[in-house]
């Protein structure tokens, strides 16, 4: 099967930082990196990387050609990515010496993706194949209803979270993955928790808790991996690049899950994001505790 993802593709502009700033506040960073990014290729490259086919469906601007060489060389088709008249999205990213960080998005090619070329790309879909979307890109709604009335998997990871682009998607979805701070906001939104949603599976993860996977009235937790983190950015989307990729390889969801906790105990002990997603081997030979 295949993992169509429409997901939006940044450059990540990654500053080290003592702390993260306050308003007003300038602040000198330690050091400067540039890396592949946005939630939708760091999706597609965790996904490619635990052994899934991933067909990405987005956008770039004319500077944006090293993102697809970068998306290509880890293992994802990248033929349904369009090049447009708007520069490709950035993201600004401060991490502090915690590990956690604050990012301002610009979303730049990620809102500039034409209908036709989603309907050609789900054009080449078929029955039981995953689609998955992020809050990064337009045309999410018509990509679920399009996905749902094909008979493909439709998945939404709701971040950057917002209530109503929840809801607008919610009644096409078999799968919903959200954080905890999230799963509160949506259950403010809707007055109903995540257990009492009708999407047959709903992961909300927990950060250094793990995870707890909701399965119609069944709840199951996933403890995470205990590790020192340098920098948070990208575990959850590689949290969920993993999970789909076991769904699509066949995997129980449990184990997936599991498989999942181990990517994303990983992918927190580096600095970076797309680019330093770990590999299947990686993840399976990782002594974690």
């Amino acid at each position: 099967m295949t993992i169509w993802n429409l997901g939006s593709i940044n450059a990540d502009m990654i500053y080290d930082v003592p702390h993260l700033p306050g308003p007003g506040e300038t602040l000198s960073a330690n050091r400067l990196d540039r890396c592949l990014g946005g939630k939708g290729a760091n999706m597609s490259v965790a996904a490619a990387r635990a052994g899934a086919q991933v067909s990405h469906v987005g956008a770039v601007g004319s500077d944006g050609r090293w993102a697809l060489d970068r998306l290509t060389e880890y293992g994802v088709d990248t033929r349904h990515i369009a090049q447009v008249d708007v520069p490709t999205g950035h993201a600004i990213i401060a991490v502090d010496a915690e590990g956690e960080n604050n990012i301002i998005l610009f979303q730049g090619a990620n809102h500039a993706i034409s209908q036709d070329q989603l309907g050609q790309a789900l054009s080449s879909a078929s029955r039981g194949d995953l689609l998955v979307m992020q809050n990064e890109t337009n045309l999410q709604v018509e990509a679920a209803k399009m996905g749902r009335e094909m008979g493909l998997t439709v998945c939404y990871a709701a971040a950057p979270f917002q209530a109503d682009a929840v809801q607008a998607v919610l009644s096409y979805l078999d799968f919903l993955i959200l954080n905890e701070v999230e799963a509160d906001q949506l259950r403010q939104a809707t007055g109903q928790s995540v257990s009492d949603l009708k999407v047959e599976h709903v992961i909300v993860t927990l950060g250094s808790k793990g995870a707890r996977y909701h399965h119609r009235a069944a709840t199951s937790d996933f403890p995470a991996y205990k590790v020192q983190p340098v920098d948070t950015t990208g575990a959850g989307d590689t949290f969920t690049g993993y999970v789909l990729a076991g769904m699509d390889r066949g995997m129980p969801i449990p184990q997936a899950i599991s498989q999942a906790n181990r990517a994303a105990a990983l992918m927190v002990t580096r600095h970076g994001t797309a680019d330093v997603i770990p590999d299947l081997k990686e993840v399976r030979d990782a002594k974690l505790d």
